[in-house]
């Protein structure tokens, strides 16, 4: 069976291969489903942490490790307890870069409607991430938010906090990734913050809430700084630590906030706002590839990261 893999190089650098021998999923059993993959979801962020050693990563002996959680696939068996999926389904499933898999049809899994385009259902998780966020930061109607990072996950989350009823701000420091936020026509303002536009742009006590994407260490003081009274912060991209000048979100009683995964519950609301045309993935796609590829697209991943967006290996 095929599968994505990390491995470690001879230099202890990280690369991500195709391998053919990986060990096949067991046949399902009670209420799972075993799956076809036929598209899976390049995850930017994760996955560059893991391969440059970052606080997500498994230490060096634990490898080879093929871990992902996009993969969408067509129900090939079911088990003799499933009610809700039958052979044909295709479903969106948070599981590994594999050709084939087997979860329950009660996990963390979507089915996906006819209208749905599965290619794009390839990047549910990553926007599954931002949907959780914003429901994390729970923007109300006419409260102004800040999106820092515009990757995948921010572009995401622009677009779910627009639909919430939020004014956005976006920023970024690589520019093409601003103009392509720009197309999607949900910030009110698109400022590039690399140099000094931090300080020139991003006015002290603006935001209601400021969501980070980015995960630049030393950026959460200015990101309090850009927070009303009460404001909050939502820290989201992977690190080890988080320090910020403590007496400054004291007076102003700001809340920082973490947030996990996502759920079942953020995959279909998800799903519902794609159908009625409020959330655009496909302008986010920006590498679809066959699975045999991906090497080429792991190597940028870990070299040349703003070459990407959002990445689809096609398994079919």
């Amino acid at each position: 069976m095929k599968a994505i893999v990390m491995q470690l190089l001879p230099d202890k650098r990280r690369e991500k291969i195709v391998v053919t021998d990986w060990k096949e999923p067991a046949p399902p059993v009670r209420n799972e489903v075993r799956c076809q993959a036929v598209f899976t979801g390049l995850t930017n962020g994760t996955e560059r942490n893991l391969l440059v050693g970052s606080n997500y990563a498994p230490p060096d002996a634990q490898l080879p490790n093929n871990y992902g959680y996009q993969n969408v696939g067509s129900v090939i068996e079911t088990g003799p307890d499933a009610t809700q999926l039958q052979v044909g389904d295709l479903i969106y499933a948070s599981v590994n870069h594999v050709e084939r898999f087997t979860i329950p049809e009660d996990g963390l899994l979507v089915k996906l409607p006819d209208d749905v385009d599965p290619s794009e259902a390839a990047l549910f998780g990553i926007a599954s991430v931002a949907m959780h966020a914003c429901r994390r930061v729970d923007p109300r109607i006419g409260e102004n938010v800040l999106i820092v990072g515009q990757g995948c996950i921010g572009m995401f989350a622009a677009q779910i906090a627009y639909a919430m009823g939020a004014r956005v701000t976006v920023c970024d420091i690589e520019e093409s990734r601003l103009e392509q936020s720009r197309q999607l026509g949900v910030a009110e303002q698109v400022f590039n913050t690399s140099g000094d536009g931090w300080q020139t742009q991003i006015q002290d006590g603006t935001f209601d809430a400021v969501m980070d994407f980015a995960g630049v260490p030393e950026m959460v003081t200015p990101m309090v700084h850009a927070c009303k009274v009460r404001g909050r912060v939502l820290l989201v991209a992977g690190r080890y630590d988080v320090n910020y000048t403590f007496n400054l979100g004291q007076f102003r009683e700001i809340s920082i906030l973490h947030c996990s995964h996502f759920t079942r519950d953020d995959l279909e609301r998800l799903c519902w706002l794609l159908r009625r045309g409020s959330l655009k993935i496909a302008p986010l796609i920006r590498h679809r590839v066959p699975v045999d590829e991906s090497p080429q697209i792991y190597e940028w991943l870990r070299d040349e990261p703003m070459r990407l967006l959002g990445t689809v290996f096609e398994w079919k």
